[in-house]
């Protein structure tokens, strides 16, 4: 026997005893008010959930949240509001400090505040270039976890997306929190 296959043989008669994993018991976390908890969640993080009032148009929402907004820049279809259309741009920095984006989201995630966004428009620079983004999601579409946000077949099929909880922030050593550093400033997510 050589010296290697005298090695093994003393690996292999030391290893030890194969044992379970054991259970892991978890139980997914749940919110009596999902809409409340996401709202709350997204106020930490640094942005805002609105919820449309009854008979209110996405232009008058839009309005009510960003009234001093001039460049308003968005492809959902029906707002009237939007000043340039993102598909239409051919380079992508102009779409850099417009005022307000106005984006799709597929859901939100109540325990961080998080909301889906898939690409759907040509440029995605524009969901991290214009001052503030105000991101449309379905009242009704907000999961209680990220646990349940993987599984959602929206983040199974896409080209880019991504999770965005309120506005870029970063810190420094000092602990001096700025936002705005390096996306929007503001983001407001509207429960349509």
């Amino acid at each position: 026997m050589d010296s290697k296959e005298e090695i093994l043989k003393r690996l292999a008669a030391g290893r030890p005893d194969e044992t379970p994993y054991p259970e892991t018991g978890f139980t997914p976390q749940r919110f009596d008010d999902p809409e409340a908890m996401f709202a709350e969640r997204l106020e930490a993080a640094g942005g805002r959930a609105v919820v449309m009032q009854p008979g209110e148009t996405l232009d008058e929402a839009v309005r009510r949240c960003y009234p001093e907004a001039r460049t308003i820049v968005s492809a959902i279809p029906g707002l009237s509001v939007a000043t340039m259309n993102p598909d239409r741009i051919e380079d992508p920095r102009e779409l850099v400090d417009a005022d307000l984006g106005v984006v799709t989201g597929a859901f939100g995630v109540a325990e961080n505040g998080a909301v889906w966004i898939a690409q759907n428009i040509r440029h995605k620079a524009l969901y991290f270039g214009a001052t503030a983004l105000m991101i449309v999601i379905p009242r009704d579409a907000i999961v209680a976890t990220m646990h349940e946000a993987v599984l959602r077949p929206e983040v199974d099929d896409f080209g880019y997306g991504c999770f965005m909880s309120g506005p870029s922030k970063t810190a420094d050593i000092e602990q001096a929190l700025v936002f705005g550093a390096h996306g929007p400033m503001s983001v407001t997510v509207l429960l349509r």
